[in-house]
């Protein structure tokens, strides 16, 4: 598969671009999961929450992500009530690793490819459903994503090559 350089817009957490850049990305993790929760499973079969993390952590680096990650999940439990609070570590977990992943990949290859976006959700998921395991102590409810998720997965690599390297132009 072909691979497309990115330019990586880093910032660190004393630039406005950074805050700009996780208010706009938490605004489309509101936004999405709303319109996947129209769907019966909708959620857990998309994993919307995950989409702008992805994207806004491997095009404004780990920071603009990290923000994203915890904004996302926290403004859509007090305005929605979704996720709900029980589930809340597990997805914080699950966004933190995501922002972290794609952030160093984006810094360390300096491109964007399906492989590479496809190694980061892996990672992601994987670590993630380790230790979601891990707290919950229900292996389960840890491969869920696995399980009913797949579509969100594609979602994320094959979306997020498309976003960024063709609607957030260098």
């Amino acid at each position: 598969m072909k691979t497309h350089s990115v330019t990586l817009y880093s910032s660190g957490y004393r630039e406005t671009r950074t805050y700009l850049a996780a208010a706009l990305f938490a605004a489309g993790n509101i936004a999405l999961p709303q319109l996947c929760h129209l769907v019966q499973l909708g959620g857990p079969t998309m994993l919307p929450i995950y989409f702008f993390t992805l994207v806004g952590a491997y095009k404004y680096g780990w920071r603009a992500g990290l923000l994203t990650a915890i904004a996302s999940p926290l403004a859509n439990a007090a305005a929605f009530g979704m996720p709900s609070v029980a589930a809340l570590p597990v997805i914080l977990l699950k966004s933190a690793l995501l922002a972290a992943a794609a952030g160093y990949a984006a810094q360390r290859f300096n491109r964007v490819s399906v492989a590479l976006l496809t190694a980061v959700v892996l990672f992601y998921q994987t670590v993630g459903s380790a230790g979601e395991w891990a707290l919950t102590g229900s292996f389960t409810a840890a491969a869920q994503d696995f399980r009913i998720g797949i579509p969100g997965m594609l979602l994320q690599i094959f979306g997020g090559y498309f976003f960024i390297k063709y609607v957030i132009r260098n």
